[in-house]
């Protein structure tokens, strides 16, 4: 199961079908875009496994970074928007149904949102003008987006939905809720952006980026 979920952005291809002579073909780009769709959610999903789980902010031990955004994040860049999101997805459902069960659905809502205003920004800033800058530009305007959307999503789903207390929540943003998802959105972009030179560079033998 989990591995067909790995695999699922594939299935994204799909959209890329173009009509010619009364039928569907699939051109050769196409199938590499699937297949390094598929590759950057198996890698997502090893880099919640293979790489620990730390607590960031001491006094909220519960907040846990991971790296999963980081091939994400990379697949955006690389494959555009709508694919960066498909990879998500699939990378939030599975997370969902393993190390997050717990979470339930309201925590992969709010991973997907959080993480699509991450992966969305820098994607749609680097496709219209392909530079360093960009890229920089992106990905700070990422991080601070995805820090910005947290706070309502927790004061809601985490205060209200999950049980712990509008109030509660509130009185963790400034200590605790707000320091850590900066954190982990300026990690995953920081990383992003030191590898993305070189992955890019592999993958532009494949794919026009």
């Amino acid at each position: 199961m989990l591995m067909f979920l790995a695999f699922s952005p594939a299935v994204g291809g799909v959209l890329f079908f173009l009509r010619e002579n009364g039928g569907f073909i699939m051109k050769k780009d196409i199938v590499i875009k699937t297949a390094i769709m598929g590759m950057l959610t198996a890698l997502s999903i090893v880099a919640l496994y293979a790489i620990p789980r730390i607590s960031l902010i001491p006094a909220a031990p519960f907040l846990e970074y991971d790296a999963a955004d980081i091939p994400v994040l990379i697949g955006s860049l690389v494959l555009g928007p709508v694919p960066g999101l498909v990879i998500l997805l699939a990378v939030c459902l599975i997370q969902a149904l393993t190390v997050s069960a717990s979470s339930g659905i309201i925590g992969f809502f709010m991973h997907f949102v959080a993480s699509s205003v991450l992966v969305l920004i820098p994607s749609l800033i680097y496709k219209k003008k392909k530079s360093v800058v960009s890229l920089i530009i992106g990905l700070v305007l990422g991080t601070i987006g995805m820090t910005a959307v947290m706070i309502p999503l927790n004061i809601v789903f985490t205060g209200i939905f999950l049980g712990a207390g509008t109030q509660t929540v509130v009185q963790m943003l400034i200590p605790a809720i707000i320091p850590f998802n900066l954190l982990k959105a300026s990690i995953n972009s920081f990383v992003t952006f030191a590898v993305f030179t070189p992955v890019s560079k592999i993958l532009e033998k494949y794919v026009k980026i």
